[in-house]
């Protein structure tokens, strides 16, 4: 069983890198975290504060944050589930959420990356969406604190996304060959 987890702040490059994986490989697929709440819903399994509730009760919720007026979760069914079918990419903003997924399912191998770009970058990456939550997003890229012990660092502004996509791929295989 092998993950992808990509780590880093809003428009660093996430969804780009996730759609080269899946491009490049079937195999990869955007493992879609739980959300309630107001925003975007693509890329989400929407769903209610209860179900939330529900998954924390019965010891289901693997990690969440409270973020845009929503939360979101990784729940612990739907990750094993994706773990035996394919290569989940994970997309995480908060140091604490890599350990917490990682320890959640230690049977797994987990390729940890770190995306990252300059605010700059990010902020007229953030301005095309057109999203009208720019000052939010700048405000949760500022908050999202740079990533030690990554097994790979990439600075989205330097690097093509299908460059990206052929690093995590070219490390994931020698990662999952040390097994």
């Amino acid at each position: 069983m092998r993950g992808v987890i990509l780590y880093g702040p809003p428009a660093a490059g996430k969804d780009t890198i996730t759609q080269a994986l899946s491009d490049l490989d079937p195999a990869y697929r955007l493992f879609r975290r739980l959300k309630a709440g107001p925003g975007r819903a693509v890329g989400y399994r929407m769903t209610t504060p209860e179900h939330v509730d529900q998954l924390r009760a019965a010891g289901d919720v693997v990690w969440e944050n409270h973020r845009y007026g929503a939360v979101y979760a990784v729940d612990r069914p739907t990750l094993q589930a994706g773990l035996l079918d394919h290569v989940p990419v994970l997309h995480l903003g908060q140091v604490e959420a890599v350990q917490a997924v990682k320890s959640a399912v230690p049977e797994a191998r987990w390729l940890v990356v770190y995306l990252w770009c300059p605010r700059e970058v990010a902020e007229d990456r953030i301005l095309a969406r057109a999203t009208g939550d720019t000052a939010d997003r700048l405000q949760a890229w500022d908050q999202t604190q740079p990533l030690s012990g990554a097994d790979l660092a990439i600075d989205t502004a330097t690097v093509a996304p299908d460059e990206a996509a052929r690093q995590v791929h070219e490390r994931l295989t020698q990662f999952a060959g040390c097994a």
